[in-house]
């Protein structure tokens, strides 16, 4: 019987897992619609109340994605004054969706990695992850990693799709 041969444990391929560089920390959505009239109609008045009223303090060290469920419009003076009452609590605060949120925390990250270990290597930027990584993530990964890397592919080792070699 022949011996049964791990062709990728044994490969020279290098795995880049943005998963290894997700932000731990809870991640809420704040929905301004609760605080217009009917989820539609900004009174600034009762806005201004809301607000006032709300426990800002829930969000101690989450990172909060603020935006709208319905589709009110509403002067940008909204949106700003809610973030202004998040910020003495909120890690990092964003407009639009958790996505948006997980977009600008990898916005952040990706620039700051040394890319160097993956001088002439061979790639596989990992594309199966338990954790919610956006499709910017792999984007910007993609932009750091191909000044550096001699092929990237995507996916897993048994199923990679070739995106980049060099010439």
């Amino acid at each position: 019987m022949e011996e049964i041969v791990n062709k990728v444990a044994n490969s020279s391929l290098e795995v880049f897992d943005l998963e290894d560089y997700y932000p731990n920390g809870i991640r809420v959505q704040v929905d301004i619609s609760h605080w217009l009239l009917e989820g539609f109609l900004l009174k600034e008045k009762d806005f201004r109340e809301h607000l006032k009223n709300h426990d800002w303090s829930q969000y101690q060290d989450q990172y909060v994605a603020v935006n709208c469920s319905t589709d009110a419009v509403f002067p940008a003076w909204a949106t700003i004054l809610v973030a202004i009452h998040l910020a003495p609590f909120a890690k990092k605060i964003v407009n639009g969706t958790l996505e948006d949120l997980d977009s600008a925390l990898y916005e952040e990250l990706l620039p700051k990695i040394d890319y160097s270990f993956y001088e002439n290597k061979s790639l596989i930027i990992k594309g199966c992850s338990k954790k919610p990584v956006p499709v910017r993530a792999y984007i910007i990964a993609a932009h750091y990693l191909q000044p550096f890397a001699r092929s990237i592919m995507y996916g897993e080792a048994c199923s990679a799709v070739p995106l980049f070699k060099k010439k």
